[in-house]
């Protein structure tokens, strides 16, 4: 099995012929085209509703101003792996997606019980 990542950061590249193909679409072609599309179907609001956003450790992290190794070092969590959930090289599990909801709403308590935690182990 094959894992492929979309850079949505790094658009591709396109031919002139194929740049100047797309500037002349109206947005009316574009939503046909789209429509039509039977392997991507529209989605209804409902639909949309079902999705559940994952957390995303890089904006939480620069919400709380942190650099990758503070918040690294601040939640316990390897400093590769948080750089591999950045760059999209791999995806949190449930219970480290269930740690990026908790630091995002408690990031203080968070801190303070793992320190707790920490100096349970160490002392």
């Amino acid at each position: 099995m094959t894992k492929t990542v979309a850079g949505f950061d790094k658009p591709p590249r396109l031919s002139k012929t194929e740049k100047a193909r797309l500037d002349g679409l109206m947005d009316e072609s574009i939503a046909r085209a789209a429509g039509d599309d039977a392997d991507n179907p529209v989605l209804t609001q409902a639909e949309l509703a079902e999705f559940e956003p994952i957390a995303d450790a890089e904006r939480i992290r620069r919400a709380l101003n942190l650099t990758q190794e503070a918040f690294a070092q601040t939640f316990h969590i390897p400093i590769g792996t948080l750089r591999d959930w950045e760059q999209h090289r791999a995806e949190p599990d449930q219970a480290a997606r269930n740690l990026l909801k908790v630091i995002a709403a408690a990031p203080d308590t968070v801190k303070d019980a793992l320190s707790e935690f920490r100096e349970r182990v160490e002392g």
